[in-house]
């Protein structure tokens, strides 16, 4: 069990639709949270290795996670504790121009239980990046969150958006089940 890591993905104010200031709240960021606090604390308790990840734009044009604003910063409901190392990215991708991957290995870690945001895009790239560096993936599917989308004037609920992706990395990329199943890796 010590080569297992959990990965919290922007788990970030700016996500939250009961944060006052959000700037782009996502379906069920709370709920999610809420899943990724419970593997948190099972992780926390077997004293397993937590890394958490938060995303900035380089620049304060972007429409959320402006740099050093309140809206970038880890949520109180999943926030770092001493020790627990938090990689500033400014990618999709964790571990594009990131640490993420030497921490990784400097840690010994071979599986990871990732969760976060948004499941289209951080959680997707990070999943496939990790499984393409030999990582055995998993991912907690009730402790990610994302939102609607619209393409060629078509309207893609969050739940399908989510389903669609989560669908995809169990296909070929990883184990995705619920944080009670992935709960069984780490007691």
């Amino acid at each position: 069990m010590s080569n297992t890591a959990l990965l919290l993905i922007d788990f970030q104010n700016d996500y939250y639709s009961t944060y006052a200031d959000a700037k782009w709240a996502l379906s069920g960021t709370e709920t999610a949270a809420s899943n990724a606090a419970t593997l948190l604390a099972a992780f926390r308790k077997q004293s397993l290795p937590v890394i958490h990840v938060r995303h900035e734009f380089p620049s304060n044009d972007a429409p959320f996670f402006l740099p050093e604003s309140e809206g970038a910063k880890i949520h109180t409901s999943v926030a770092p504790i001493k020790g627990e190392p938090v990689i500033l990215k400014h990618q999709i991708n964790s571990f594009r121009d990131t640490e993420l991957n030497n921490i990784l290995k400097e840690l010994n870690v071979e599986k990871l239980i990732i969760v976060g945001a948004m499941s289209h895009m951080c959680i997707d790239a990070v999943t496939r990046a990790a499984v393409d560096f030999g990582y055995e993936c998993h991912v907690a599917h009730d402790a990610c969150a994302t939102l609607d989308l619209e393409f060629n004037g078509v309207t893609v609920p969050a739940i399908h958006v989510h389903s669609a992706f989560m669908a995809a990395l169990n296909f070929g990329y990883c184990n995705v089940d619920s944080t009670d199943k992935l709960l069984d890796l780490v007691r």
